[in-house]
C-alpha cells in the first residue's frame, strides 16, 4: 500500500491520474477553497471507510458510497473543509462503533458538534418519540451551527436519489416526510439547487405517472432550445438599446416545477412557462430600469407578476 505522505501529496496535485472516490471531490473543493487541507478530508474519508466496511446499503453497494457522495454534494455546493470531514462521518456514531469522543479527539470539537446534531435518536429507547426527538435535537443543533441542516438536506437528497431500493410504501413514507419538513427547510436557507431536486426526486415517489408524464413531454417537445435562444437574444436586443449592464441566461424549469403548473391550471397536457433570468450588474433602481424595458416590450400577465 501507499504511505501516508504519498497519498497526502497525490491529494494535492490537481492532475493526479488517481481515481480513488474521493479524488474528484478534493479537486472540486480545492478549486473553490485553495487554501483547504484535503489531507483531513482524506483522513475522514479514510476513517468511514474503516468503521463502515462490511456494510452494505439497501441498493446493494458498499455503505461508504453514501457518505462519500453527501460529501461530493456539500462540494460542489462549495461549503468549507469542516462540513465536508462532518458529512463523511456523518452516521459513524449512529451505525458503528466509533464514539463521539473518539471523533473529538480525532478531528476536533467542531465536527464533532455536527456530528452529533446529525446522529438519529435510538427508536429501542425512544419508541414512536424517536423520529420527533431526533428531528427537535437536530433544530437545536442547528441553531449552533447551521451546517447540521445542510448536511441533513445533501444527505436526505442522496438517500431521495436511491429510493428505488426500497419497497413502494417506504418510498411514499420518506418522500412525503421530506415534502413537509425538508423541503420549506430548504427554502428558508435558499439552496434552491437541493431544493429542485428534492422536488424531482419526491414526484418520482409520490406520483410516478406525474413523473413519467413530464420526462417523457421533455424528452419531445421540439424546438423549445431555439425558441428560448430567439427570446434570449431578443431580451438582450432590448435591454442593450436601454443601456442596462446585464447577463440573460436561459434557466430550464425542474420536472415538479411544470407538473405543479400543469396540475394547479388544470392542464390537458404538461405546461411549462419559458424562463429567463436577467443578472442586473448595478443598483436596485437599474433593476427596475430593466424591469420597464421588458415590460415595455412585452406585457407581464395578469396575477403572475411578483416583485419581492
Amino acid at each position: 500500500g501507499e504511505s501516508g505522505l504519498t497519498r497526502r501529496l497525490k491529494s494535492l496535485l490537481p492532475w493526479s491520474t488517481d481515481t480513488d472516490p474521493v479524488s474528484t471531490l478534493i479537486r472540486t473543493h480545492k478549486s473553490i477553497h485553495s487554501d483547504a487541507d484535503p489531507g483531513i478530508v482524506r483522513h475522514a474519508y479514510e476513517t468511514a471507510e474503516r468503521m463502515h466496511r462490511g456494510q452494505m446499503r439497501k441498493s446493494g453497494e458498499p455503505f461508504i458510497t453514501h457518505p462519500v457522495a453527501v460529501a461530493a454534494i456539500l462540494s460542489d455546493l462549495g461549503m468549507d473543509t469542516v462540513t465536508l470531514v462532518a458529512a463523511m462521518l456523518h452516521d459513524t456514531v449512529e451505525d458503528t462503533s466509533y464514539t463521539i469522543a473518539a471523533l473529538e479527539s480525532d478531528f476536533g470539537p467542531e465536527v464533532a458538534l455536527i456530528v452529533d446534531g446529525l446522529t438519529k435518536f435510538d427508536k429501542l429507547f425512544f419508541g414512536e418519540a424517536a423520529e420527533a426527538e431526533t428531528l427537535r435535537k437536530l433544530i437545536i443543533a442547528a441553531g449552533r451551527d447551521v451546517r447540521v441542516l445542510v448536511i441533513k438536506l445533501a444527505d436526505r437528497l442522496h438517500n431521495m436519489r436511491t429510493l428505488d431500493a426500497r419497497s413502494t410504501k417506504s418510498q411514499q413514507r420518506i418522500a412525503t416526510a421530506t415534502r413537509d419538513v425538508l423541503v420549506p427547510l430548504c427554502d428558508r436557507l435558499g439552496i434552491q439547487v437541493i431544493k429542485r431536486d428534492l422536488e424531482d426526486c419526491i414526484l418520482k415517489a409520490l406520483s410516478p405517472s406525474g413523473y413519467a408524464l413530464i420526462t417523457e413531454y421533455l424528452a419531445q417537445r421540439e424546438g423549445w432550445n431555439e425558441y428560448l435562444e430567439r427570446a434570449r437574444s431578443a431580451f438582450t436586443t432590448e435591454l442593450k438599446n436601454g443601456r442596462v449592464d446585464c447577463k440573460i441566461t436561459v434557466r430550464p424549469r425542474h420536472l415538479y416545477s411544470i407538473w405543479k403548473d400543469t396540475v394547479a391550471g388544470r392542464h390537458s397536457e404538461p405546461h411549462d412557462l419559458p424562463r429567463l433570468v436577467v443578472q442586473v450588474d448595478g443598483d436596485d433602481m437599474d433593476c427596475y430600469a430593466a424591469l420597464g424595458i421588458i415590460h415595455g416590450r412585452w406585457r407581464p400577465v395578469p396575477g403572475r407578476f411578483k416583485d419581492f
